[in-house]
């Protein structure tokens, strides 16, 4: 059943909460078809207070919380194009991080993420949204489907020492 979600623009001064719930989940989602080492190897590049100010300071790219009665229950990350980590597209959007805390998973949360990411792109009058996701979570390959996003290629992501390949993944506006 939907809840009611608000969006709210992550600042510099939610860093803190940002990387806890970054980091929390990260490993929810993957630990379990992952070695410890390796996640551990990859957090402590990606999951320090360094790298999200990095972040967090980058005008091109901008976090935002969904909050459900006052409880912080996901978050995710769009890059404008001078920021994306592949395509820089100037007519696109990415999508590098969306993530669900499990006890608000089912709750159409993500959905409600996803659908913020994509009027957006439609605000800014982007062509397309894209995004990144490994080719094992086909969890989240379905659901980007079924919000009308399709395979366009793919690149590697390095997990620790598991080099990995994400799906890349657009839909068009």
């Amino acid at each position: 059943m939907p809840v009611p979600v608000e969006i709210k623009r992550v600042t510099i001064d939610d860093i803190e909460v940002l990387l806890t719930l970054g980091r929390k989940t990260f490993f929810d989602a993957f630990l379990h078809r992952n070695s410890r080492e390796d996640m551990d190897a990859y957090a402590s590049t990606a999951f320090t207070t360094s790298r999200f100010e990095e972040e967090l300071n980058n005008p091109d790219s901008e976090f935002y919380f969904a909050v459900v009665d006052n409880a912080i229950a996901g978050y995710i990350k769009l890059n404008y194009p001078n920021a994306q980590t592949d395509l820089q597209d100037p007519n696109a959007l990415e999508v590098e991080r969306i993530y669900v805390l499990q006890q608000y998973q089912g709750q159409q949360i993500g959905k409600h993420l996803l659908n913020f990411a994509i009027q957006t792109a439609t605000d800014k009058q982007f062509k397309y949204v894209w995004l990144g996701v490994w080719e094992h979570n086909t969890k989240a390959i379905e659901f980007y489907k079924s919000k009308g996003f399709t395979q366009f290629g793919s690149h590697p992501f390095v997990l620790g020492n598991d080099e990995q390949t994400d799906i890349l993944m657009k839909r068009p506006l």
